[in-house]
């Protein structure tokens, strides 16, 4: 692919004018509190001199419109289709899709897509420099990043601490060899490998930092490892109800881990080993509740499924009393589905309330409503006020005034 002549004078201004509403943002004493990420002026230094452009040369956007069949339609974005359309989303901050369900695109002749399910992108940038400030990276520090996607917080890693100080690890061969060769062809040289980050990185442990790029289930005990007594670990975590939150570990002396969940709506990709499973047809999951008894439900899915930031939080909190549950909406009944326990729960609307049929070992729905009525009990906290523990007894979510909340157990 040729590119103009003039790419780096115009990814230049750009970088620039990208930085600069990046440090305004982060200065906005009025803005909401996602806005006003705290990001150190060392990290804004380094985005000011990587070229984002050289780790995206393809991705996707979203169209005005959906298909027919109400699919998103995602349009091919590169150099060669539309320089000016590339070069603008390239250094806006916006995550672009690079991937959908593990397949690689061409990108001499990328096709337009109808829906799927995004694998792998470039995380916006300031969400990248939030997390970088987030685990309290220094001068000095040698950082372990869980999941190297296109090189782009790696590369920004590289440029503040020297390439020496960097391990990546991407379970993915074909999105770190292109990582790879946009980090080499700028210059860095971190230590990458091919490894699943559920295992962190032994050949270069022990880390200062470790920062995971992708949410896992659970903390995956290998990190906490590798980590020197002191050190912290930045981890996105998640479940299969495809609730959120983040949590800062410090690991102490003796491998025990403890920190505080992070304030903010955020969301990552999660870890391919821990993505929720196929469950099959809800409507199988539910043929047989039609002879199980009905009850009023004593609170609404929406307490769950609202676009709002307590159900974003609720929803991670409910994790802990239904793990390995699902939640899918077919002709507007919501459906819970565990395939561990073979469990299933179906909440039907009718007359401005809702009704719950609930089956198999675990009343879901059930445990689900013992949570909130707990947690409207205590007040309805946010995220930074619970701390999570990670010891001998698992990981464990703790909060002064509700019940402990189990994690479910790490892979080992």
């Amino acid at each position: 692919m040729i590119l103009p002549p003039d790419l780096d004078t115009d990814a230049g201004a750009l970088r620039a004018a990208m930085v600069k509403d990046l440090a305004g943002a982060t200065a906005d004493a009025d803005a909401d509190t996602d806005a006003r990420f705290p990001v150190h002026p060392a990290w804004l230094a380094a985005a000011e001199k990587v070229p984002r452009h050289a780790f995206v040369p393809g991705f996707y956007l979203p169209a005005d419109e959906p298909d027919a069949q109400g699919l998103t339609v995602w349009e091919p974005v590169t150099a060669k289709l539309d320089y000016g359309r590339w070069l603008a989303a390239v250094y806006s901050d916006a995550t672009l899709i690079t991937q959908f369900d593990g397949e690689e695109t061409d990108w001499e002749g990328p096709a337009v897509r109808h829906g799927g399910a995004p694998t792998s992108s470039s995380t916006l940038p300031s969400l990248v420099l939030r997390m970088w400030s987030d685990a309290d990276v220094v001068e000095g520090h040698t950082v372990l990043e869980v999941g190297t996607g296109t090189g782009y917080s790696t590369a920004l890693a590289c440029e503040r601490l020297g390439s020496s100080h960097v391990s990546s690890v991407e379970v993915d061969a074909v999105r770190l060899e292109g990582a790879a060769a946009a980090l080499y062809g700028c210059g860095y040289t971190p230590t990458l490998a091919r490894a699943d980050g559920l295992y962190g990185y032994w050949p270069e442990a022990w880390f200062d930092r470790i920062v995971a790029a992708c949410s896992f289930r659970s903390v995956p005990p290998a990190l906490l490892s590798q980590t020197r007594p002191g050190g912290k670990v930045l981890l996105p975590l998640s479940g299969w109800l495809y609730g959120n939150a983040r949590v800062l570990l410090t690991v102490a002396g003796d491998g025990t881990a403890e920190g505080p969940l992070l304030p903010g709506t955020i969301s990552f990709m999660p870890a391919r080993t821990h993505a929720a499973p196929a469950y099959g047809n809800p409507s199988d999951w539910a043929a047989g509740l039609h002879e199980k008894p009905l009850r009023s439900a004593r609170h609404a899915p929406e307490r769950l499924t609202a676009a709002t930031e307590e159900a974003f939080h609720l929803r991670f909190l409910a994790q802990g009393a239904v793990p390995d549950a699902q939640m899918v909406t077919v002709d507007g009944v919501p459906h819970l589905i565990d395939v561990v326990s073979g469990s299933v729960a179906t909440l039907t609307p009718g007359g401005g309330a809702w009704s719950v049929r609930e089956g198999g070992p675990l009343m879901l729905w059930s445990r689900i409503e013992d949570l909130i009525d707990a947690f409207d009990a205590a007040g309805r906290p946010g995220p930074e006020t619970f701390t999570l523990r990670v010891d001998d007894d698992g990981p464990r979510l703790l909060h002064a005034r509700l019940p402990l909340l189990r994690l479910p157990q790490p892979v080992r």
